[in-house]
Formats: structure tokens, C-alpha cells, sequence
């Protein structure tokens, strides 16, 4: 039914009128102003910049942190991999070893997957050492000497001792010297004591031969020549003895003559067997490395006088030279009462596998240890120091400045990718100590590291940032100085995660913008149309009260 006055049109129930919240206003009702038109714009403008932000923000991914305690899902193992590669700018690769530390256990002398190279004198890498292995095993010392030094004594000290001034009169005068620096705390030392003395007395055995064949000879040519041979004295005789020893077999007590092991012959382990030609040593190295036993010595020998013996004819000496330790060669084998067959058969073996490279040792001081350890998820270490199996190294002598290359955790394929993700600030710190150098100036010195590991979870990939914290340590004088990095994992772990806005945050974000933008414009203008109105109708009453007075006046003159 139709209502009075709109014939045609039904009434809307009175629930629906009463719930309308878009009641429309006549537009004849409504004015326009300059000001809302200049204000509808600027709402509209910034409606615009505030969409544009708002995509460009829903777009966008942005990097979340979050913290966690770290724990070791069942499918991980129970170490973590280190990668390191450090340069030992004065430490032989003969002596640098690494062990592992933790509250697990120990491992000296870590040899899996860690290889070595020689360094020069200018940081340059010469040559491949060849894996970390275990230091080879050498005989110490002849177990076929069974009397003791003192016995050996007896018949009088065939090993010479020498001082600073004697060791430079024998090297002017022989041409081979060959001397054990030795210290009289070390117990290598005295356990080689008596076979080098044993040496000793074999090159003595040997120069009685060559001048007993000396006098054969003189003897023969003075009969064929009828002519008187002269008869050594017993004085006469034991100067020959000492001219024609073939090497000369000395030895050097360094705990005496500390600057002449220390600074002239930089001697850092004990017992050094180094032999001067011509007084001097040999580019290729004059130190003796091999089994310390009179037949591998006296083999040794030989074979460098055959080399030096070469040289000299490649120089332009004319006619072959005199080669002496043929017969302290065969003076040994008598002396020590050697097999002949079976020492020509393990001789011949040994030849065949002998390589004798042109090696400078002068030229290769440090060495470049590089791999990777396998640590337990514990506190622990590891640390670079000397030690040598054959030798009992001098501590104030041990140098362990060294420069860290490169030092990670983790696989470092799979790090490298999860990297990329991570934030710069976070990158640098997966291997903050990367080309720093730990130099040490002054003796009983050495650097120790200490590494906070922080677990570092980005999408799909464990990585372990690292916050170092270096320390210069000092050590007591008969300690070896070490180079040191102790490792501790943190307990919190740092997930780095991105995260996208979802769509319905996006459309509600719009509706605000709309909204508040509509409603605080809006609330400007109201707020403006209140203060012009007001201001209005002031001046309009103004007005309206100065004209009143002005009747007044004008009727009291009437």
C-alpha cells in the first residue's frame, strides 16, 4: 500500500531505516567551497603517495631475527667443521704440528685432511710439503754401541770439543767438519752421546788406515828407487792421523756457547748434526735428518763428498779427485761388523728410492698449514706449537708469529650459498679474522684467540658467525710458545628469516588509508569551518552593535 503523499512507493521496515549508516543528504542542502575543493584534492594526492608506499612495501620482503636456545637436531652430527688456512711465518714444517683440545678428550698432532707448504723468506709458497702425516720414525741412536760414553772414553775423546774459536780454525783448515750441537739437558742429546763418539772414533780408524797405506807406499817407491825410507815418530804419525782424517767429528755444547748456536748457526732443536764443506754449508741444506747409526752417517757422508767431489770437477779442476770416506766407509763396516750382502742389498734398495733435491732451507721458514678439523660441540682448542719426535726444541727459539688467511666453520660450498642471504653486517663476520697478521716481537711470546661461535640459521643452512678476541700471551722460559684459538659456542642461536606481508593485511592497510585519510581531512575542515564561523558572526555582531549606537546619538540631537 501506498503512503499518504508518495503514491506509487512502499515504506522500508523499520529495522532497515533504523540501521542505514549511509543517510543521504539533499544536494540542495549541500554547499561547495573553495577551501573543501582545495582540500579534496590534497586528500586525494596523499591517498595516491600513500598507496604507492603501501604496495611497494607489500612487495617487499623484509629480513626477520629471531632468538633461540641452539640444539642439535637428532639427523646432525656431533662436531662441527672448521676450515683454516695459516701461514707460520718462521716455523719449519719439519716441527709445526696442531693438536685438538676440548673437554672430550685430546688429539696431538692432527694429520687428517691438513697439508703443509714451504714459505719463503718473502711469504711466497714454494713447495708442497705433502699431507700432515706423522713425523717419520728415525733411529736415535746406534743400538749396536753397547759401551757406554765413559767406556768409550777410556781410550781417549775421539769427538772434538769445540768453542767459538776452535770451530772456525777446523772449518778453515778441513774441508769436511762435521758437529753435533747438542744441549746437556736434552735427552736425545745423550742418548746419541755414544754414537757419536763411535763416529768419531771411525774416522779416527780411517785416517790410520789412509796413513798406514801412505807409508806402505812411500816404502814400496823408496825401495824401487833405492833410496832410505823415512820412519814416522809416534808424534810424526798422529799429526798425520789428524791431517788426513777424513771428517772431521766435533761437537758443540750450546747451553756454553749459547751465541753460537742461537745467533751464528740459528740452532732451534737438539741434538743439529750439520756438516760445513769448505766451512761452510751447502745451499741444498747440510743438516743431517736421517737414522742417527754409524753405517747411515758414514753412507751420508759419502755421498755428500761424492757431490761436493763433482762440483769441483764441473768448476774446471783438472784430474779426479781424491775422495777419502771410501775408506771410513768400509772402516765402519769393519768397525761395526756389518753384513756385507745384506747391507749391499738394503744399500741398493735405498739408493733406488733416494731423491736428492736442490733444496735451499734458507729459502723456506715458514710454512702454510691449511684443511679442515672436525671439533666436537664442546669448549675446546686448538693450537699450533713445534715438537719434534727426534729433537728437543730450544723454547726462547720458538717464533709462532703467524697470519690467519682464512679461518670459517663450515662446509664451506653450502656456507657461501646460505651467505648471500644474510645481511652485510653478518657476512663479514662469518670469518672476521681473514688476513690479519700476529706478529711477535720479543722472545717467550705468542698470540691466543678467542673465538665466540654463534649458531647462524638461515633458510635451509646452518652457518657459525665468529666474534674473535685477541691476546698477546707470555710464556716461562722453558715453555714452548704456542699459537692458540679457543672456541666456545654460544648457547643462543640467531635465525635470520624473510617474511612477506599477507594479502588481506595489504587491502586493509588501502582501507585505512582511504578512511583515515577521508576522516582527518575531514576532521581539519570541520575544524577550520568552526574557527572561520565563529570569527564571522563575531565581526557580524561587532558590526550590528556599532551601527545601533550610532541611531542613539543622532536621536538625542532631534
Amino acid at each position: 500500500m501506498a503512503g499518504p503523499g508518495h503514491p506509487g512507493q512502499r515504506r522500508p521496515p523499520l529495522w532497515q531505516s533504523h540501521i542505514d549508516m549511509y543517510r543521504k543528504i539533499p544536494m540542495d542542502l549541500m554547499e561547495g567551497t573553495r577551501r573543501g575543493s582545495l582540500l579534496s584534492y590534497l586528500s586525494l594526492v596523499l591517498m595516491i603517495v600513500l598507496f604507492i608506499w603501501e604496495t611497494k612495501a607489500y612487495f617487499t620482503t623484509k629480513l626477520v631475527t629471531d632468538l633461540a636456545l641452539d640444539y642439535k637436531p637428532s639427523n646432525y652430527k656431533n662436531n662441527i667443521r672448521l676450515n683454516f688456512n695459516i701461514t707460520m711465518t718462521d716455523l719449519s714444517c719439519d716441527y709445526a704440528v696442531i693438536d685438538v683440545v676440548s673437554v672430550l678428550g685430546t688429539d696431538q698432532n692432527v694429520t687428517a685432511h691438513v697439508t703443509k707448504w714451504n714459505i719463503d723468506n718473502k711469504g711466497v709458497r714454494k713447495g708442497y710439503k705433502g699431507r700432515n702425516r706423522n713425523q717419520k720414525d728415525i733411529t736415535l741412536f746406534d743400538v749396536d754401541i753397547k759401551e757406554t760414553l765413559e767406556e768409550l772414553h777410556e781410550d781417549g775423546e775421539d769427538a772434538i770439543t769445540f768453542t767459538p774459536i776452535t770451530i772456525e780454525e777446523y772449518k778453515k783448515n778441513y774441508d769436511y767438519v762435521f758437529v753435533d750441537f747438542f744441549a746437556s739437558w736434552c735427552s736425545h742429546c745423550k742418548d746419541l752421546a755414544p754414537t757419536w763418539e763411535a763416529l768419531a772414533e771411525v774416522m779416527t780408524e780411517a785416517s790410520i788406515t789412509i796413513v798406514e797405506d801412505q807409508q806402505e807406499e812411500d816404502a814400496a817407491n823408496a825401495k824401487e828407487k833405492d833410496q832410505q825410507h823415512h820412519n814416522y815418530s809416534d808424534e810424526d804419525f798422529q799429526h798425520a792421523v789428524s791431517v788426513n782424517i777424513p771428517v772431521i767429528i766435533a761437537k758443540v755444547d750450546c747451553v756454553d756457547h749459547k751465541f753460537l748456536c742461537n745467533q751464528e748457526e740459528e740452532i732451534r732443536a737438539y741434538p743439529t748434526l750439520r756438516l760445513f764443506i769448505d766451512g761452510k754449508t751447502l745451499p741444498g741444506g747440510s743438516d743431517y735428518k736421517g737414522h742417527r747409526t754409524v753405517m747411515e752417517m758414514v753412507d751420508w757422508l759419502k755421498h755428500m763428498e761424492e757431490q761436493h767431489k763433482s762440483a769441483m770437477l764441473t768448476v774446471g779442476d783438472e784430474g779426479e779427485p781424491i775422495r777419502t770416506l771410501h775408506t771410513a766407509h768400509e772402516t765402519a763396516k769393519e768397525y761395526m761388523g756389518v753384513d756385507l750382502e745384506e747391507y749391499k742389498r738394503k744399500n741398493d734398495k735405498k739408493n733406488n728410492n733416494r731423491l736428492y733435491n736442490e733444496w735451499k732451507e734458507s729459502d723456506h721458514p715458514g710454512c702454510q698449514l691449511s684443511g679442515h678439523l672436525l671439533l666436537d660441540r664442546v669448549p675446546g682448542n686448538f693450537h699450533i706449537l713445534a715438537r719434534s719426535k727426534h729433537h728437543d726444541l730450544s723454547p726462547h727459539l720458538t717464533n709462532v708469529s703467524h697470519m690467519v688467511n682464512s679461518l670459517s666453520i663450515g662446509y664451506p660450498g653450502i656456507a657461501r650459498a646460505g651467505a648471500m642471504s644474510l645481511p652485510e653486517n653478518v657476512q663479514s663476520k662469518l670469518s672476521p679474522m681473514d688476513g690479519n697478521t700476529y706478529t711477535t716481537n720479543n722472545l717467550h711470546e705468542s698470540y691466543h684467540h678467542y673465538l665466540k661461535v654463534i649458531t647462524t640459521i638461515s633458510p635451509g643452512v646452518n652457518l657459525y658467525q665468529i666474534i674473535p678476541s685477541t691476546q698477546l700471551s707470555y710464556y716461562k722460559a722453558d715453555m714452548v710458545p704456542e699459537a692458540k684459538f679457543v672456541y666456545d659456542l654460544s648457547p643462543i642461536s640467531v635465525t635470520y628469516r624473510k617474511e612477506s606481508r599477507r594479502w588481506y593485511e595489504y587491502v586493509t592497510s588501502l582501507f585505512a588509508i582511504i578512511g583515515g585519510v577521508f576522516t582527518m581531512v575531514g576532521m581539519i575542515e570541520s575544524s577550520i569551518h568552526a574557527a572561520v564561523s565563529k570569527q564571522s558572526k563575531r565581526r557580524s555582531a561587532m558590526s550590528r552593535g556599532g551601527g545601533g549606537g550610532g541611531a542613539g546619538m543622532g536621536g538625542g540631537r532631534y
